[in-house]
């Protein structure tokens, strides 16, 4: 029982801070943040606009009143209303296919201080065709993809949050996989 205390539910800690408990928050922000940037970096190809994205996305959170509805968990909840604001934006700038832009920035994995600098070489030339190899994806592959990664999200809430059919998701997580796999190996150097 100790262990349920000491770690209570993303729907319990929201409960919480609306009802003034702040501590409750920043729990809540740091069990999410870096799952919720890294999906906003991937699917927008833009390290700004992420975090003007993920900044609106945890205002959203605070001014709202609601809850997380039927099944959904918080997890899912919060990264719908993120991918809602992406979406708003694009519309609001007129961009109409935005998942095929290229980088301009983006996040990266920093390896450690201590790492030589061929090491630090290697991580940067790998984390750089993972890159590519995920720009290569349809926009619904990666999408899923990216939900299922960085959202650690289960394929029914894919499904949910994408409102597309759960044999469609499982599908295009299949063939994300797939294609990401050919791609990688392909580059292989010999």
């Amino acid at each position: 029982m100790p262990a349920a205390l000491d770690s209570p539910s993303d729907e319990s800690l929201l409960a919480r801070y609306r009802d003034g408990d702040g501590a409750s928050f920043e729990a809540l922000y740091a069990r999410h943040r870096q799952g919720l940037y890294r999906f906003l970096v991937s699917l927008s190809n833009k390290a700004e606009l992420a975090e003007e994205v993920f900044q609106d996305t945890w205002l959203s959170l605070i001014r709202s009143t609601t809850q997380p509805q039927g099944r959904a968990s918080f997890r899912t909840w919060l990264f719908q209303i993120a991918r809602n604001r992406l979406i708003d934006h694009w519309r609001k700038h007129g961009v109409h296919n935005p998942l095929h832009d290229s980088y301009d920035e983006q996040l990266h994995v920093q390896p450690d201080d201590a790492s030589s600098p061929e090491h630090q070489l290697s991580l940067s030339r790998d984390q750089a065709r993972l890159d590519a190899a995920l720009q290569a994806l349809p926009e619904d592959q990666r999408e899923v993809f990216l939900l299922r990664l960085h959202g650690e999200l289960e394929l029914p809430q894919i499904a949910a949050l994408t409102e597309a059919p759960l044999e469609t998701v499982k599908s295009r997580l299949r063939y994300a996989q797939q294609k990401l796999h050919r791609l990688l190996a392909e580059e292989v150097p010999a």
